[in-house]
């Protein structure tokens, strides 16, 4: 597998990097106004479960899933979520959300002390599960869009979802290697 370039770090006035493949997502909104963006929440997502390389998890951020397609989206029908980015398996780099609005992926969350994480976070999904590691080709992909994050906003931090929402919450799993982001990020 050929891993992907890192993108070039050029967003638009919107929060659109040019680097990576839009396709908006309806599951967003303002941010609270004069809200700063101090915060990347790192996530892992696979529909169903496990199951890497389909279009599932980009139909449910644009809310196009077939609920009926397959019986684990029975307990999810219905929900109404997205995330800034999205790095597949092999690298590529997608955006439902710009920057500068809230996306939904979040959810019940509180970071120092702050509640409602979405107000003042970048989410970025790894197409992934907590019981597999993540690739080469994801992390020469998440490096760099999370260094170029750091240029263009004040972030002050970089966790997972489980760090703010534990209990709730287990991504993006222990096969995480923490240290892989940290090389280039840092």
């Amino acid at each position: 597998m050929s891993i992907a370039p890192p993108p070039p770090c050029d967003f638009d006035a919107s929060g659109w990097l040019s680097a990576a493949r839009h396709i908006p997502s309806p599951n967003c909104d303002a941010r609270p106004q004069d809200m700063a963006i101090e915060l990347v929440v790192i996530h892992n997502i696979s529909l169903p479960p496990g199951v890497f390389d389909g279009d599932a998890v980009i139909e449910l951020f644009t809310n196009r899933l077939d609920w009926d397609a397959h019986p684990y989206y029975a307990g999810i029908r219905g929900l109404r979520v997205s995330a800034h980015f999205f790095v597949r398996r092999d690298g590529a780099l997608i955006q439902f959300v710009p920057c500068t609005l809230r996306a939904w992926h979040a959810g019940l969350s509180n970071w120092e002390g702050r509640e409602h994480c979405n107000d003042f976070s970048i989410g970025i999904e790894l197409e992934g599960a907590d019981d597999r590691p993540f690739t080469d080709a994801q992390y020469a992909t998440l490096r760099p869009l999370v260094a170029c994050l750091k240029t263009r906003y004040p972030i002050r931090g970089v966790v997972g979802h489980s760090d703010i929402a534990p209990g709730r919450k287990t991504d993006p799993g222990p096969h995480f290697a923490w240290h892989r982001l940290d090389e280039q990020t840092a």
